[in-house]
């Protein structure tokens, strides 16, 4: 228990130190815009509720894809291809710059 509680703080202190950085919080912004748009397009074009585009938009950037629910029309599963490949660029470039303040965090401490 004690090591969980460490490997959070260690974790929250590099959330912050990695939104000092412009970079991060630019691309923090860019993925958060990318799943409200997400959610907005399967809201309107596939009918979905809000909970379930929002939870369909953030497990396919998380390719997690459990299959519980995928698009039926012709514009949502183009958006989905596109969607993919953007969503997933960005999260990597996300938790390569979260990852970089951990390591410097570590280092300053």
């Amino acid at each position: 228990m004690l090591s969980l509680l460490l490997t959070l703080r260690q974790f929250v202190h590099a959330i912050q130190f990695a939104a000092r950085d412009p970079e991060f919080r630019t691309l923090a912004a860019l993925t958060a815009t990318l799943l409200a748009l997400g959610t907005l397009f399967y809201r309107m074009i596939e009918g979905w509720s809000w909970l379930d585009s929002l939870y369909f938009c953030v497990i396919t950037l998380a390719t997690v894809g459990y299959g519980d629910f995928s698009p039926q029309t012709a514009a949502g599963k183009i958006f989905t291809m596109i969607y993919i490949f953007l969503g997933i660029g960005l999260l990597v470039a996300v938790f390569t710059r979260l990852a970089d303040a951990l390591l410097q965090s570590r280092r300053e401490s």
